[in-house]
């Protein structure tokens, strides 16, 4: 039956779906492009789950996404001293960001985000169908294409994240609705890789990679072959790029896919530029004692007060509790001697000792962080936002001491 003919036999509801038919290794796979948050999404999987039979359904969700999907109260379980403990902060923080905006899409149409994935696990759930979850972690995703870009490009991509939240204005359901139409992607995709073409790789090439090889491997492991068929729901923009992979995919679908969700290695110059100014500055104070002690000690002073300062200031203006300023300007002039450790996770751990999430604050989070005043309301997001401020103040005073001692000396 030629793909015309397919086409003309699906319902009504199918006939405008963007659907593609790919068979590879004698697997066919039939690939609907959603959008994440688009009633008639919902509807056009269960009407293609109602329609053909299938073997298995892939849905572009990961782990965690997945079972933050199935329980959406889970996240209510973190434990945040863990989070600043490992470094995670950013990516939970992040992570919040672009379900707060997925949410705020999803309010609008009063239907949940992501709810064509969950219609495709439940309608496989009730056929016995198994499920392959075959999307890359989003915590990898989001670390690799972090690091894709360059310093100045991160402050641009996280003021997107951040105005993606406030941003109040409506956007029209029909907007929605023409994101499935390939076009349309391509061209908008093909004028973001123009502007950012390693951000691109990371948020959609390699994941479009990364779920060919997935998808190629679940085959092998469950044994199909010649005849077996599999639903595939993913976003409408990895439409195209999937099917191409997995048309001209080449080698080990294992190697490939774990090769992608490596974590990306951490860049080494800023680290080393980083110890370099810390290593000056040391070395300018130890130069002022040689000449002479007030000169030592007044260096030394102005070490601790900008350093300690400006983090406290970042404390500050996070509304953190007095303890958790004090914590900061302690842990700013230290921080050299304790690497991996940052000032901002010293006082974000005091803070969440001080002042304890409550229940409330887990169940709030999300809406709580749609509106900048929640950042300071909820006790998990105010922790979160005095890690990233105190950072950045700890910075902002290691660079004014340096600057400054340097004038002294010169």
């Amino acid at each position: 039956m030629s793909q015309t003919d397919i086409a003309d036999s699906l319902p009504p509801v199918l006939r405008d779906q963007p659907i593609e038919r790919v068979t590879r290794d004698g697997v066919e796979y039939v690939v609907l492009g959603t959008a994440h948050v688009s009633r008639a999404s919902v509807e056009a999987v269960q009407a293609l789950l109602a329609h053909e039979s299938f073997d298995a359904v892939a849905v572009e969700l990961c782990d965690s996404r997945a079972q933050g999907m199935r329980d959406p109260d889970a996240f209510k379980q973190m434990d945040l001293f863990q989070v600043i403990r490992q470094g995670k902060a950013g990516m939970v923080a992040a992570s919040l960001v672009l379900s707060s905006f997925q949410k705020r899409l999803a309010e609008q149409y009063g239907i949940e985000p992501g709810a064509e994935m969950k219609a495709g696990m439940e309608g496989a759930e009730q056929r016995h169908l198994p499920v392959w979850l075959v999307d890359r972690e989003v915590g990898t995703t989001l670390r690799r294409a972090w690091h894709s870009v360059g310093f100045w490009q991160r402050f641009g991509l996280m003021g997107g994240l951040i105005a993606s939240v406030f941003e109040r204005q409506d956007i029209e359901e029909s907007e929605i609705e023409k994101l499935k139409q390939g076009d349309m992607l391509e061209s908008a995709f093909s004028e973001f890789a123009t502007n950012s073409a390693p951000l691109y790789r990371a948020l959609i090439a390699e994941r479009d990679a990364y779920m060919a090889a997935r998808l190629r491997e679940q085959a092998t492991q469950s044994g199909f072959g010649e005849g077996r068929r599999v639903l595939v729901v993913i976003g409408a923009g990895h439409l195209k790029g999937l099917c191409e992979q997995l048309r001209t995919q080449q080698g080990d679908p294992a190697a490939e896919a774990a090769t992608l969700a490596a974590a990306p290695p951490k860049s080494r110059w800023p680290k080393w530029i980083a110890i370099g100014l810390v290593l000056a500055v040391f070395a300018a104070i130890g130069f002022a004692f040689h000449r002479n002690a007030a000169l030592g000690t007044a260096a030394l002073r102005d070490w601790v007060l900008y350093t300690g300062g400006f983090s406290a200031i970042g404390a500050i203006i996070a509304g953190a509790h007095p303890l958790s300023v004090i914590a900061a300007f302690i842990a700013g002039p230290i921080k050299p001697f304790r690497p991996g450790i940052p000032s901002g996770g010293i006082s974000a751990m005091v803070e969440a000792w001080v002042r304890r999430p409550r229940v409330a604050d887990f169940e709030t989070l999300r809406d709580d962080i749609g509106h900048w005043r929640g950042w300071w309301r909820n006790r998990v997001a105010r922790t979160l936002l005095n890690f990233f401020l105190v950072c950045l103040g700890t910075i902002i005073g290691e660079y004014t001491a340096g600057i400054h001692i340097f004038k002294s000396l010169f």
